[in-house]
């Protein structure tokens, strides 16, 4: 086969990969129809998908666990709770799941003309990459917690309101300012800023919230993990038994809230404006999510869970225990 110039390349990839995959030509017709051998065809095909011209999409149909949602709906007075069947512990499939039901538990909350306010976070992005509206819906998609910084921009929650906003059509409002500051005195100094001002106006607006739930256990922490604090830092809200965040408000497993300096330091939808929220998502699994979603539930910082089966059960053992010590 003559050797072709890169975009002459791709095009016969693309070309290949569309009679293989869309119109469900056989190796030996295309052979037949490129001239070439069907060999060549088969390894043309795994040509496509390593330089990701195609891309394979298994919708595997997810499944709820009907007893355990009943469960933790009871014990901790939800509105709702999407517990996935998972027999995968792999982390990524496990996300994979747990973003569909999050876009999944979102599409079945979200009505015209409501404000979703949206945090950060692994699983929140989860929830955002699997979304997929028929037809726009005309809603506002306002930032509740300030930017993070650049070392994963598409768990910020900017990158994260203008996915969202896109692809439901709505109209997006960022926060211009950074999440963690030094003073109490510079953050009450942003806060009179024109464009912030505006930001948490909508914010307390907001019909709907989209949250993640972050651990303060070193080893958990995904805001340790990726730099944004150092680990005296991490390990002193450890310390003070704020084993759990929301928006950048820390609690105890009871729920209680805690670690209040840090609060007064981060630009971010303060306790208050939270709980007001109608509906509060929280996206969260994983051995490292057990106690802080423990205290997220008691406290009431999300009362719309969406989670998987082996975390489902762990929170609830925990509670168990607690109430037996209690």
């Amino acid at each position: 086969m003559t050797e072709l110039h890169n975009n002459d390349r791709v095009e016969l990839l693309a070309d290949v990969a569309e009679m293989y995959f869309l119109q469900g030509k056989t190796q030996n017709e295309i052979s037949a129809f490129a001239g070439v051998s069907r060999s060549m065809v088969s390894r043309l095909l795994d040509e496509a998908q390593r330089k990701w011209i195609v891309e394979i999409k298994i919708n595997h149909p997810i499944s709820f666990d009907q007893e355990l949602q009943d469960r933790l709906i009871k014990r901790f007075n939800l509105s709702q709770a999407y517990v996935v069947q998972t027999k995968d512990s792999n982390y990524d499939h496990v996300m994979q799941y747990l973003g569909r039901a999050g876009a999944h538990a979102l599409k079945q909350n979200l009505k015209p003309g409501q404000t979703l306010g949206v945090a950060w976070g692994t699983s929140v992005n989860a929830a955002a990459e699997a979304l997929d509206v028929n037809r726009p819906i005309s809603v506002k998609v306002v930032q509740l917690v300030g930017a993070l910084g650049s070392q994963n921009e598409k768990y910020d929650g900017h990158a994260l309101v203008q996915n969202l906003s896109e692809k439901l059509g709505g109209e997006p409002y960022f926060l211009n300012a950074p999440f963690q500051l030094d003073s109490e005195e510079t953050v009450k100094s942003l806060m009179m800023n024109a464009s912030v001002m505006e930001t948490f106006d909508k914010i307390k607006q907001c019909d709907i919230a989209l949250l993640g739930v972050g651990a303060t256990e070193p080893k958990y922490s995904s805001y340790y993990q990726a730099g944004y604090c150092t680990l005296e830092e991490v390990e002193m809200l450890y310390k003070m038994d704020a084993i759990g965040g929301v928006c950048g408000i820390h609690f105890d497993r009871h729920g209680k809230l805690k670690a209040e300096d840090f609060q007064k330091r981060v630009v971010s939808v303060d306790e208050i404006t939270l709980l007001s929220i109608p509906i509060r998502i929280g996206i969260a699994a994983g051995e490292g999510k057990v106690k802080p979603l423990s205290g997220a539930l008691n406290g009431g910082y999300i009362n719309v869970l969406v989670t998987d089966s082996k975390t489902a059960q762990d929170v609830l053992r925990l509670d168990l225990a607690g109430s037996k010590t209690s």
